[in-house]
């Protein structure tokens, strides 16, 4: 397949993807994606991405949980 962004082609890769379900963030692990070799853009197929929701819809076990900040950034970078 080819980038979108660059042009350039992609590779069938496994890579962690973060997933936003029901107003939760899920780090999901070994998900495979198109991955450019030159920009480095990720796509995944819609199948995958509705085989993640089915997943994390049911009970799942949980390799760990993390503590995560959030933050909003804006106009607080000084050029």
């Amino acid at each position: 397949m080819k980038c979108d962004f660059c042009g350039g082609k992609t590779k069938l890769k496994s890579v962690k993807r973060q997933h936003w379900l029901d107003g939760k963030l899920y780090i999901v692990e070994n998900v495979n994606a198109e991955v450019c070799t030159e920009c480095g853009e990720r796509y995944f197929h819609a199948r995958t991405l509705d085989a993640i929701d089915k997943y994390l819809s049911k009970q799942h076990e949980v390799k760990v949980r993390l503590n995560v900040e959030l933050i909003q950034f804006g106009q607080v970078m000084a050029y």
